[in-house]
């Protein structure tokens, strides 16, 4: 079967080996309910509480304050939502303009419950501005959620810095956390003691399954769950647990922090003999002058599409991300992109490259070839295109 060499770990990674081994006895002879009584439920139990420490301990965190959920979007709007419900009085809520539409989207909610939402201004490298954290007495935020690393330009935020210019107005931070997981190190507690009041990540980013993640949170703040039922996971997120993925996402935490020494340095050298060559043929690097994740490029060629050129590639056997949030009926450039100063026309031509375990040299220089012979065959066709253009409309 034809298997296209994948680069778009950003969007989620392979399952590891390991942590499909630990999980299949949860799919069959563990089948119990965590919260039952019998011998198989206490089993599930045990299961979700040694994971429980296992991720506590890669994020720097005490297991009581990790709560699991089924997904970073449902943990993003867990705090979100649950931390407006606790005020039980609409007030101001601040996010930066780059946050991931899990965010957004809850932030446009909220609005609409009557809560005033300012956007956190970003430099021309998607860094957020100091500035834009100070905060005028009437426009006090009582909820920041500023992502620590961006899904798009793998931009790095500094969040102790930014979580000191925010004290002063003392609102609670939150920290979107997924990406960064498992890519450079996450220390909550050094991030709490900064100010930081509560973080999300996800296995699915980290070689763990999908449908597990947690927001690891200050049990100081209060919060009104989403979910009604059982009392699971100290009354805040109810529902039958989730073992075998739980499970799989503890080890996929400890795995993680294991690959911690290696597999950030190898990824940023690979990043860069991407980079030299993206540069040799033209192209325009997003977020290059700040801090970014070493996994992670997003780039554009001026005057090519994005999805066109994403669509060719994948066909020549290269699977990538266009960075815009397009579709056939409402095209639209990415708002990080937007939110950077970038042009409509550049950044409808986004495209984001995301390194991961398995990416080798040979798939680096592969990619590179065939990206310059696409790269010049769209050119091409464009060329001709307003050639013919010119020639009908009599201007040739």
């Amino acid at each position: 079967m034809f298997a296209p060499v994948y680069l778009d770990y950003n969007a989620t990674t392979p399952l590891d080996a390991r942590v499909l081994e630990a999980m299949l006895p949860y799919l069959r002879e563990q089948y119990g309910n965590a919260s039952s009584r019998h011998e198989y439920g206490r089993a599930a139990r045990r299961a979700v509480d040694a994971a429980r420490q296992q991720v506590a301990a890669a994020v720097g965190a005490h297991p009581t304050e990790v709560l699991f959920t089924s997904g970073g979007s449902e943990a993003n709007n867990l705090f979100l939502k649950g931390a407006a419900a606790a005020f039980r009085k609409a007030g101001v809520l601040a996010v930066s303009a780059i946050e991931h539409p899990c965010v957004r989207n809850t932030a446009r909610q909220l609005e609409r419950q009557g809560w005033q939402v300012f956007e956190l201004a970003v430099d021309e490298a998607g860094r957020v501005l100091d500035f834009a954290l100070d905060f005028a007495p009437e426009q006090k935020p009582r909820m920041i959620s500023v992502m620590l690393a961006n899904n798009e330009t793998g931009v790095i935020q500094d969040l102790p810095a930014l979580a000191a210019r925010a004290r002063p107005s003392g609102a609670r931070l939150h920290t979107d956390a997924v990406q960064a997981l498992g890519k450079l190190p996450v220390d909550f507690r050094a991030l709490n003691q900064a100010g930081v009041h509560a973080m999300t990540v996800s296995a699915h980013k980290i070689y763990g399954p999908k449908g597990a993640a947690a927001l690891i949170v200050d049990k100081r703040v209060e919060l009104v769950p989403l979910i009604a039922g059982g009392g699971q996971e100290r009354g805040l997120r109810s529902g039958t647990e989730n073992v075998a993925a739980i499970v799989g996402f503890g080890l996929a935490c400890e795995l993680a922090v294991s690959r911690l020494a290696t597999l950030p340095i190898r990824l940023a050298g690979l990043r860069g003999r991407l980079e030299a060559g993206l540069q040799a043929l033209g192209a325009v690097i997003f977020g290059g002058a700040a801090e970014r994740l070493p996994n992670t490029s997003y780039f554009a060629f001026p005057d090519l599409d994005g999805e066109t050129l994403v669509g060719k590639l994948d066909r020549a056997g290269f699977a990538v991300a266009s960075g815009s949030a397009c579709s056939s009926a409402h095209p639209e450039p990415s708002h990080v992109l937007q939110a950077m100063g970038v042009s409509g026309q550049l950044s409808r031509g986004a495209v984001r490259v995301s390194l991961g375990a398995e990416t080798s040299e040979e798939n680096i220089d592969q990619f590179l070839e065939a990206l310059a012979s696409t790269v010049v065959g769209l050119k091409n066709l464009t060329a001709l295109s307003t050639k013919t253009v010119c020639i009908n409309g009599a201007t040739a």
